[in-house]
């Protein structure tokens, strides 16, 4: 057996720009489970918004809600939810400003308003329908991110304020919000210790701005080609992009992966 751990991010580096996965990705993805590489998934989104890709690609380890909920095997093993107060001074704010969250769990995501155009354009760029409204579900319950819907600039006010969160753009009309100091990096801290693997046999693939801290953090972060400037310069490699099989691309290129 393997004793590497190989982190990939979803959307741009799992799936395409169209959000399918591209066949040779799914092959080499196979192909390091046979192997013996553990693989888990690092990702922004809600465990509830990716259950059909793990089911596809048989992955039953993951990062979601950018670190702050981790699963290995099916069992959960790290949580940092948000704090109630700080969702609720939050949320206070951006409904005296007039910008609609979003409150995620495990189990599914409410909106505080009925249709929003910020909503629609950036949940539906995830293949999503717009959630269900309920401005009260951060209330008495484990949030473990929220978005908040606003445009490039606005969100200044909000980072200003003396709360323990931070503020992560992902969409041009959304940002996630999740616990001061989370990242996916904390995520992988925790696979390590339960796993013990060291770090100079981690491997991350990302191409988002939630994807810094953890190409950063691992031995062996690879950029995807469709990553920013910003993304590519903290990693270790820069693959080719999503669509011209990137991800597998990457795979032979730290050596994970070796032609037949």
């Amino acid at each position: 057996m393997s004793n590497k751990l190989v982190f990939l991010d979803i959307d741009g580096t799992i799936v395409d720009h169209n959000k399918e996965i591209p066949e040779e990705a799914k092959k080499s993805i196979a192909r390091l489970q046979a192997d013996g590489v553990e693989v888990a998934i690092a990702t922004g989104r809600a465990p509830f918004m990716f259950a059909d890709l793990r089911e596809e690609l048989g992955i039953h380890s993951y990062i979601s809600f950018n670190g702050q909920y981790v699963v290995h095997d099916g069992e959960v093993i790290y949580e940092n939810p948000l704090l109630e107060k700080d969702l609720e001074a939050l949320y206070t704010q951006a409904y005296e400003t007039g910008h609609p969250m979003v409150f995620l769990n495990e189990e599914g995501m409410r909106a505080s308003v009925e249709e929003h155009h910020h909503i629609s354009e950036s949940i539906g760029s995830l293949k999503f329908p717009y959630p269900d409204i309920d401005p009260d579900y951060y209330k008495g319950k484990s949030i473990y991110q929220a978005l908040l819907f606003c445009q490039h600039g606005e969100e200044g006010q909000y980072k200003e304020q003396p709360r323990q969160l931070d503020f992560i753009r992902w969409h041009e009309y959304s940002i996630d919000v999740i616990p001061r100091g989370g990242s996916k990096a904390e995520g992988i801290k925790h696979f390590m210790e339960v796993l013990g693997v060291e770090q100079h046999n981690t491997y991350a693939f990302g191409d988002g701005l939630n994807d810094r801290e953890m190409l950063g953090f691992v031995a062996n972060g690879i950029a995807m080609g469709n990553a920013s400037d910003e993304i590519k310069a903290v990693a270790n490699y820069v693959t080719k992009d999503v669509s011209d099989n990137g991800l597998s691309h990457g795979f032979r290129l730290v050596g994970l992966l070796h032609d037949e």
